[in-house]
């Protein structure tokens, strides 16, 4: 099991490939795949600010039907309490959705170099 960061699920979505690593791609299709739910939050406000151009219910219905993605159902109060020690970031979305595959003991599909840099989970 892996979870995936916000653009790594656009970036598939648009089936950009070319955008990951082999390692990546063999992750992607060798692992369950599963994303935190505060990424429905952060597509939408990626939406409205128009840096994607579709609907955040499709790209996450979308790849529900391709690839089998998951979203993770862990307590949001436990995913919260494990975020409060990632002091390394002020961006709540990223402490979110790495403080959520860290309670899974999950690696973490990231080009994010913030995260890839303190989060041992997060490989690229």
């Amino acid at each position: 099991m892996i979870y995936l960061d916000t653009h790594v699920l656009v970036w598939l979505y648009a089936n950009n490939l070319n955008a990951f690593t082999e390692s990546g791609l063999k992750h992607i299709e060798d692992h369950s795949l599963r994303f935190a739910p505060i990424i429905r939050l952060e597509l939408h406000y990626l939406y409205e600010i128009q840096k994607i151009t579709v609907e955040p219910a499709e790209i996450i219905d979308g790849l529900r039907r391709s690839i089998g993605l998951i979203e993770c159902n862990h307590l949001f109060s436990d995913v919260v309490a494990e975020s409060i020690h990632l002091r390394w970031t002020r961006d709540p979305f990223d402490r979110l959705i790495v403080a959520q595959s860290k309670i899974a003991s999950a690696k973490l599909l990231t080009k994010d170099r913030n995260i890839l840099y303190h989060a041992e989970n997060a490989f690229w």
